[in-house]
């Protein structure tokens, strides 16, 4: 699936839950559906403002990836872990944006990300930002980064969904038949 199907199908997902449900908080600690979507629109654009970074760099850079960052990319995705961020910036997302401005934003998003594709194979790959927990990235890694974000927060959308009792009976459905 495509990075841009990925975000709508994201869309279609939001389209399902009521005011009440995106802005739950489950627990201490715990983001809500919605803050989990604030989380993942804040992240992709300072994921895109690197490539527009990179594409603005005029300066080559010879450092690479960090350990983690080369198994991140050979493996194309993030790990199933959670990962905790430094206290620092580990603030919680926004919780009181309504289901058609969360839609709103990750359509602008879309967009963004739409006229960047266009631009991002062309720009140097030697032409790297730094990203504090993967190294230095280039443009086409900034940008993969986005679509990787968004698998890697599928897992927390279903135990999310999970605390909302939804989906609760899947397995019973599938081992009744």
């Amino acid at each position: 699936m495509s990075d841009l199907k990925l975000i709508e199908t994201y869309i279609g997902f939001l389209k399902d839950y009521s005011l009440e449900q995106l802005r739950h908080t489950p627990g201490q600690g715990v983001w809500s559906i919605g803050q989990m979507y604030d989380h993942l629109i804040v992240v992709a654009h300072e994921y895109l403002d690197k490539v527009e970074a990179c594409a603005t760099t005029v300066e080559e850079q010879k450092q690479g990836k960090t350990e983690f960052g080369e198994y991140l990319f050979n493996i194309g995705g993030f790990p199933p872990i959670k990962i905790k961020l430094p206290d620092e910036l580990d603030t919680p997302p926004d919780n009181t944006k309504s289901k058609e401005n969360i839609i709103l934003e990750l359509n602008q998003l879309i967009n963004r990300m739409k006229e960047l594709e266009m631009k991002v194979e062309n720009i140097n790959p030697n032409y790297k930002d730094k990203h504090g927990g993967l190294g230095w990235l280039n443009a086409q890694e900034w940008f993969a980064l986005v679509g990787m974000h968004f698998r890697h927060h599928l897992r927390q959308k279903y135990e999310l969904d999970q605390k909302l009792g939804l989906y609760s009976n899947i397995g019973q459905t599938v081992s009744s038949q």
